[in-house]
């Protein structure tokens, strides 16, 4: 059993503090990192069953930011697996937040890092270097730029276009 920390953002209270200004992602996405709770600036990803971008990504200094994947709810591959995930970990991101599939959900969960994902799937991902990083991205009816500040824990996911002060 993961031990559930207060977050130091919780969505519930940017929500009450910033009313309309919160805005909720309006998607259903399932807990796999060793992280529940987790925010930061968004950096943004959209691409369709192909990783190649996300690893680049994720090999990077992450500096408590969060990846943002609009994989257009594919479910035909996973797009972050247990090497990627250590990767990202290891690097200082915060969290991966995708509109995707995930794989290696054993190892997911050990690593030290929020992921959120719509669900998992076996299959790797294609390695065709597609793929378009700081895209605008929509995921959950909410559009979601470059440097958004992202907030996630257990009642879902919101999305402000500024740093939350509560």
């Amino acid at each position: 059993m993961r031990d559930i920390p207060t977050p130091k953002l919780a969505t519930a209270d940017v929500c009450d503090a910033k009313g309309v200004d919160a805005l909720v992602l309006d998607l259903s996405l399932n807990d796999y990192g060793g992280r529940l709770d987790f925010a930061g600036p968004a950096v943004t990803l959209r691409t369709l069953d192909d990783n190649t971008k996300l690893k680049e990504l994720v090999g990077t200094p992450g500096e408590g930011r969060v990846i943002v994947v609009d994989g257009r709810a594919s479910e035909r591959s996973a797009l972050l697996g247990g090497n990627l995930a250590a990767m990202a970990a290891g690097n200082g991101w915060a969290g991966v937040i995708l509109n995707a599939c995930v794989r290696d959900v054993h190892e997911l969960y050990r690593e030290d890092i929020g992921i959120k994902a719509i669900g998992t799937c076996p299959r790797r991902s294609e390695k065709q270097n597609r793929g378009e990083i700081d895209a605008v991205v929509t995921i959950g009816g909410i559009l979601i730029y470059p440097g958004d500040w992202v907030i996630a824990d257990g009642d879902g996911v919101v999305v402000c276009r500024e740093l939350p002060s509560l």
